[in-house]
């Protein structure tokens, strides 16, 4: 008994000490411990995601992947495989373990080794949301403490939930529902077996036991839950069988990015970190809709890169980009393994050289694979000399290739061709012209090879494209499309200039007094300054000022009304836009709305809208009005027939008719933008009799075959020695611009003396709008439109047709080649009938000019 008696004091002492013990432990760690009430509104640290219009993703940036799932999303045997490996009895204990803290200690005495955890799931959450991973008695006392206030606070439902979605897992996943993004490539739900003991086993390791870096390892800790799970009775002996017995099929999945356009995702991601702050940008789980159509703004892509190959390949071949041998041929693989170091660049992919014959040439990929380039692959690649000199066509494969060199190849859609990395840059931005949403934005070739974005980083000379705006300035002032301005050299320099600026037409031809229709179809330089002159420069400027262009880019001199200005394809894709609405000026924007991380709204588009806001008349107000100066109380509505016609008029307001909608800013009345726009359409289907000798082409014909459709209209630009090239146009419903140059301002584009099959077939001269930027334009447009009803242009009101004479542009009672109808605001048509009087010869000018600047 006295044995007996001395154990129990022993032991009630040793309880008194230990749970002073812990007292004080408690004490002293509770200045330090959070407060984890702060778990009810936790904010998982989730990344921005960015959307297409259409709900495909862009991009999504942030240092941790992270999918938060609820628990009833999780499929049954990973939560098994996840309590039978980290904490068996989870749904028993209050935050720690008993058992298995003195099974890890007995383990730790016996041993001398920590091969026991006794960390429980609850103690896990406590370290990951409050605690450093440290391995300090300090740490472990508080992670037991925190836990067990957790444990009070939450359920245990909500703390596995918690514990799921937090829990880091390797390969930058955090969470369970990003860990079978990363290694699968599937939403939890589609996991095997296998693969969910694969991710259950991550926590203990998830650098040294990942499937992916070590594979072996991975597998060994999938098969070591496997048999926990069996053990504990959660599967049977046969599924784990067929479990342990499946392959290790994990390998890195990116984001699942559904639509690949940079440049549109790296100008949302510029936004939401200057408007949140870099931190809460990346991990605040913003998702944020675009405006861009996923459709267009593929084909937008493809049609810029169609548009530089094609440029590219006219100016000839620049060599190889490296020699992989000369003498005797290295062994495949090491070749592979050279090929596998360089990147692709879009559909570029590096390929060796292997064999050539006649007119074929073989090459080895970077996956072992063998591809034959046929002639009409190779025969393209004329020798590079400058650029705007090539050299001869060749006729076999040998003058152009040798057996060891490092080429760049792509597929072309129907079979693999010799390319080579364009040197030239392009931007295509299209936009809503009733809104101003944007549509497509490619700011470059590849956003890989620069992150430049020259859709609204790049200021270049704008060229002929500016010509519509110079136009509508004098459309405002007192011209027609049928007055006649003189096409003739300019014998009057620009003093402003500093020199004797005289510019000329190109080509160097002039027809004498030309209607304006005529002159902005055909891009005839000299009418444009003379219509400038005409309006005045200040008036000009300010003009361009209205259509959005930035005062500081406009020169003050006569230059502009040849494109001098520096200006952003986005700048003139919103200017277009005027004529495509009826006259408004509306804002670009390109971000839809965002959603924070729980799916509310926090931030939605207002646009400007290309429309007047509809005045509507309160009749309610006027009647209660007039009843009250009369004396009398009026009810409003009160008759039931009234009543019975507001509940059937249920038709939706009108954008317009909202009054908490932005409007935009009219710079030019409806009837003058039809006027352009009309014109501008001549651009692209020219005018005239053909079969009298009488027709003639716009600038832009080559559009009227791609696109084939007639609600289209566009002008082309070319700057000074075709440094710049643009093509900017639209339908009622798309406006697009085009620009096409080389980043370095200096560098022309050239010209080429192309002649593939006669001269039927001869692509030559110098780089225009036209040749360089159109053809892009015309492809996007062409796809863009495909399956879409044309929609004929309606005057507007105001507008009259009266029948005129081609030469003159006065009235005439004729019918035949000689005379068209043109569109007028009522009341500026002409007055005066044609007579068979010649022109006035002293309206021609024939002094000899200088050089212009501007085609």
């Amino acid at each position: 008994m006295k044995w007996i008696k001395r154990a129990l004091i022993a032991f009630f002492s040793l309880a008194i000490l230990g749970i002073g013990a812990i007292l004080a432990a408690y004490l002293y760690v509770k200045p330090d411990l959070p407060d984890v009430a702060t778990l009810k509104t936790v904010k998982l640290q989730t990344p921005l995601r960015v959307f297409s219009q259409d709900g495909l993703l862009i991009s999504q940036f942030g240092e941790k992947r992270r999918i938060p799932v609820s628990l009833d999303e999780v499929p049954k045997p990973l939560i098994q495989a996840i309590l039978a490996t980290e904490d068996a009895r989870f749904y028993e204990h209050h935050g720690i373990d008993p058992i298995g803290i003195m099974r890890a200690a007995f383990v730790l005495a016996t041993t001398g080794q920590k091969r026991q955890g006794a960390s429980t799931i609850t103690m896990q959450v406590a370290r990951n949301f409050f605690l450093t991973r440290d391995k300090t008695y300090i740490r472990k006392i508080k992670e037991i403490f925190i836990a067990i206030h957790i444990e009070q606070l939450l359920s245990k439902d909500e703390i596995l939930e918690l514990y799921i979605n937090r829990i880091y897992l390797g390969q930058r996943a955090y969470g369970f529902g990003a860990a079978a993004q990363v290694y699968y490539g599937k939403t939890l739900k589609e996991l095997t077996l296998a693969q969910q003991a694969m991710l259950a086993g991550l926590p203990k390791a998830p650098s040294s036991m990942n499937p992916i870096s070590s594979p072996t390892r991975g597998e060994n800790r999938r098969n070591v839950v496997l048999g926990r799970m069996q053990e504990v009775g959660f599967i049977t002996q046969a599924e784990y069988q067929e479990a342990v017995n499946a392959p290790v099929t994990a390998r890195y999945h990116g984001a699942e990015i559904d639509l690949y356009a940079p440049y549109i995702s790296e100008m949302v991601r510029d936004y939401m970190v200057q408007k949140y702050g870099e931190e809460e940008a990346y991990t605040g789980g913003y998702d944020v809709y675009t405006t861009i159509d996923s459709k267009l703004q593929q084909m937008a892509q493809k049609a810029l890169r169609n548009n530089v190959y094609a440029y590219d390949e006219r100016h000839g071949y620049r060599g190889p980009a490296a020699v992989l041998w000369t003498d005797s041929k290295p062994a495949d693989e090491q070749i592979q393994a050279e090929l596998g170091k360089v990147a692709s660049i879009n559909e570029l992919e590096p390929a060796a050289v292997v064999n050539l014959e006649e007119q074929t040439a073989q090459v080895l990929m970077a996956n072992g694979e063998l591809h034959t380039l046929n002639w009409d692959g190779l025969k393209w690649a004329r020798s590079y000399i400058n650029d705007k000199k090539q050299g001869p066509l060749p006729k076999t494969a040998a003058q152009i290739l040798k057996v060891g060199e490092r080429v760049w190849v792509r597929n072309n859609g129907k079979e693999w061709q010799l390319a080579q990395v364009p040197e030239v840059s392009s931007a295509v931005v299209s936009l809503n012209p009733d809104d101003g949403a944007i549509r497509t934005l490619v700011g470059g070739f590849s956003f890989t090879q620069s992150q430049y974005n020259r859709v609204t980083q790049a200021k270049r000379q704008l060229g002929s494209n500016i010509k519509p705006f110079i136009y509508a300035a004098a459309l405002e002032k007192d011209y027609t499309l049928a007055t006649l301005i003189n096409n003739a050299p300019i014998n009057e320099p620009d003093i402003s200039q500093g020199i004797a600026w005289r510019p000329k037409n190109s080509p160097n031809v002039y027809g004498g007094p030309t209607r304006l229709r005529m002159g902005l179809a055909q891009s005839i330089n000299v009418m444009s300054v003379r219509a400038m002159r005409h309006v005045g420069l200040d008036n000009t400027i300010r003009k361009l000022v209205d259509f959005g262009f930035d005062p500081a880019d406009l020169p003050r001199n006569e230059s502009i009304a040849l494109g001098s200005a520096s200006v952003t394809p986005m700048q003139v894709v919103a200017a277009f836009g005027v004529f495509a609405n009826g006259g408004y000026l509306v804002e670009p924007y390109y971000i839809e709305r965002i959603q924070n991380a729980e799916g509310d709204v926090i931030e939605k588009a207002n646009p400007t809208l290309a429309c007047k806001p509809v005045e509507k008349t309160d009749e309610t107000s006027i009647l209660a009005d007039a009843a009250k100066d009369a004396g009398e109380t009026v009810i409003a509505a009160t008759h039931e027939t009234e009543l019975q016609q507001l509940e059937q008029d249920s038709t939706p307001l009108s954008p317009c008719e909202v009054p908490e909608n932005r409007h935009a800013r009219q710079v030019v009345s409806e009837q003058d933008a039809f006027l352009i726009t009309d014109t501008l359409k001549s651009v692209i289907w020219g005018g005239g009799n053909w079969s009298k000798g009488t027709g003639w082409n716009g600038t832009a014909w080559r559009a009227a075959r791609v696109v084939k459709r007639h609600d289209i209209a566009g002008k082309t630009g070319t700057t000074n020695e075709s440094r710049d090239t643009w093509f900017s146009g639209f339908s009622p419903d798309l406006v697009t611009t085009v620009w096409v140059g080389f980043d370095d301002h200096g560098r022309e584009l050239g010209r080429t003396t192309w002649r593939e099959n006669g001269p039927k077939d001869q692509i030559s001269g110098a780089e225009s709008g036209a040749k360089t930027a159109g053809p892009g334009w015309n492809e996007f447009m062409r796809d863009a439109l495909a399956g879409t009803p044309e929609k004929p242009g309606m005057p507007p009101e105001g507008i009259i047709s009266v029948r005129i004479d081609r030469d003159t542009g006065k009235l005439t009672h004729k019918t035949d080649y000689t005379t068209r109808f043109e569109y007028f605001v009522d009341g500026t048509q002409p007055k005066e009938y044609a007579t068979e009087a010649q022109p006035n010869n002293e309206l021609f000018d024939d002094t000899p000019v200088s050089d212009d600047l501007f085609q």
